[in-house]
């Protein structure tokens, strides 16, 4: 069975693309809109190995509040945040936790697959 990658952004064609990423490089995926979204996920979907979260978006926390809980609550996930807004610092990201600066084009989608393979290891 192949793991699972979930992605959680706001902006439907990101989440898209980073989809079809995580399916190219050997992950069955599943997509949330929000934290809140991909919670639920998470509680129906043990099987998820890796997270990769926007920081920035609509409901009741942001992707770095979504790490937190993961880290607190599911601490052998994977967990990778990505923003092309926000840079935070480093004592805001979760020990283990990886950050990427987005867009992901041209070199930086080796960047996104070096991290994903990363957090695997």
């Amino acid at each position: 069975m192949l793991p699972v990658m979930l992605i959680v952004d706001d902006e439907t064609i990101t989440r898209m693309d980073l989809a079809d990423l995580g399916q190219c490089v050997g992950f069955r995926t599943v997509e949330a809109e929000t934290a809140d979204e991909a919670l639920a996920l998470l509680e129906r979907h043990k099987d998820i190995s890796v997270v990769m979260t926007d920081i920035s978006m609509p409901g009741t926390m942001s992707g770095l509040d979504l790490a937190h809980v993961i880290r607190d609550r599911w601490p052998p996930k994977a967990v990778i945040i990505c923003s092309g807004e926000i840079v935070p610092r480093s004592e805001q990201i979760p020990k283990g936790v990886t950050f990427l600066a987005k867009p992901f084009y041209g070199p930086g989608i080796e960047d996104v697959l070096h991290a994903v393979r990363d957090q695997l290891h």
